[in-house]
């Protein structure tokens, strides 16, 4: 290696592309690679024959797109493995898809991960940067150069910020004790913080501990707000007290919310799972939490039920979201797509700022913006609290709606003019009489 190493990433989905646009940023030059010519020739600009269409980028994060093209000058894009010879660094990061269990499917890491290792330099370091469950790096077989495993920090709609502003990096290793290959190191400074070596297995297991410990954050919320809903206790009252407790600290998710939505959490329940099945351990608790999540993604469902739909079965239902979160395109598990499972049947309308309404399990009317999906509903819920959303007038939303009731779980609207507006307004943590 001479002078700032060349970086590459393998497999332009969410994490590959969002880490490699994160390279180029801080700097270096950068090899963006996939088999896929077709997503290449988008990357480049260019459609299949090699006309200007401008960068198309498959994923959804903000200011990703800004930062791509801010820095193409020092990225490469290319559907040639043979490309990869010119890097120092090669992290192999395709996302990890899971099924309907959580159960990751590791297909597409083996699949790359033939393609690439032959390709790079026997020099050249290599970096497992997709989630793998325990003892998979140390399997890997064949690697003529050094192998290494570092926890990801994929955040769907942070990602970018996350990429650009790590916490820590955490990396597995053969030999933990010795210092990292300098092309790794050098890389691993420019982001200025602490760099935790271990090996493989505590680095794969690391990402699971901190889902874990994440989870049961949202557990507690969710089971305490649910008993303020019934106490006439108010949970936004009581998280603070929580967060000023320096053995829980002021960074604890506290938030209520509508069970384990995204990917990665409900995977890393699934593994833990699995892995006490294996070895004999007790992991009920776990088995607890994966059920409370089921219980709470069908809070929109019951109160909907409840407060109209056993009484007026031709209810025309508004649903504003339908990506698990704000600022992405991913539905995965998302509260929202449960809500419209439970709704086949039903007249509903439904806005995305980013998602089709194609995305929906059931037959849906799409409407062209939020107010126009409220526009003559008895019922609306807010599943997404997307920044246009927050922009909402309850005043504007109450006269357009034909009826009276809004579930807003996240709070997105201001309560007290939602209350002022008439609306029939319903929230998480909270009693409403």
């Amino acid at each position: 290696m001479r002078g700032s190493p060349v970086i590459a990433y393998c497999g332009m989905t969410h994490l590959g592309l969002v880490s490699g646009t994160a390279a180029a940023a801080k700097g270096f030059d950068t090899i963006l690679f996939d088999p896929d010519a077709d997503l290449i020739a988008r990357l480049r600009g260019r459609d299949l024959v090699g006309r200007l269409q401008g960068v198309e980028l498959p994923v959804s994060e903000p200011d990703l797109a800004e930062t791509y093209a801010a820095n193409q000058d020092r990225i490469a894009v290319t559907a040639d493995a043979a490309d990869l010879a010119r890097a120092d660094l090669v992290y192999l990061a395709p996302d990890v898809p899971t099924d309907d269990t959580g159960a990751s499917d590791l297909s597409a890491v083996e699949r790359l991960l033939a393609l690439v290792a032959p390709a790079i330099r026997d020099d050249a370091v290599l970096v497992i940067l997709s989630q793998a469950p325990p003892g998979f790096t140390r399997a890997i077989p064949s690697i003529r150069g050094p192998l290494y495993y570092q926890v990801e920090t994929l955040v769907f709609g942070i990602a970018l910020q996350r990429a650009l502003e790590p916490e820590r990096f955490i990396v597995g290793s053969a030999e933990p004790e010795a210092p990292l290959p300098a092309a790794l190191q050098t890389y691993l400074d420019a982001f200025g913080c602490p760099v935790l070596p271990m090996r493989y297995e505590s680095a794969e297991l690391a990402k699971i501990s901190i889902n874990m410990c994440l989870v049961a954050s949202i557990g507690v919320a969710n089971t305490m707000a649910e008993l303020c809903e019934h106490v006439g206790a108010d949970w936004a009252e009581i998280a603070p007290a929580l967060k000023l407790d320096r053995r829980i600290g002021a960074y604890s998710y506290l938030g209520p919310g509508l069970g384990l939505a995204g990917g990665n959490l409900e995977r890393d329940l699934a593994t833990v799972i699995r892995l006490g099945a294996e070895h004999g351990t007790d992991t009920g608790i776990v088995t607890a939490w994966m059920e409370n999540s089921v219980w709470r993604k069908g809070w929109a469902a019951r109160i909907l039920k409840a407060r109209m739909l056993n009484a007026n079965p031709s209810a025309r239902i508004a649903v504003l979201g339908l990506a698990y979160k704000q600022d992405t395109h991913s539905t995965k598990n998302s509260p929202s797509l449960a809500l419209l499972s439970d709704l086949e049947g039903r007249e509903v309308v439904v806005h995305d700022p980013v998602v089709p309404a194609s995305a929906a399990p059931i037959p849906v009317d799409a409407a062209d913006g939020p107010l126009a999906a409220v526009t003559g509903a008895d019922a609306l819920c807010i599943m997404t609290p997307w920044s246009p959303y927050k922009a909402l007038d309850p005043k504007a939303v109450a006269a357009a709606m034909r009826g009276r009731l809004v579930l807003d779980p996240y709070r997105v609207l201001d309560e007290k003019q939602a209350l002022a507006a008439g609306l029939d307004y319903v929230t998480l943590g909270v009693t409403r009489s």
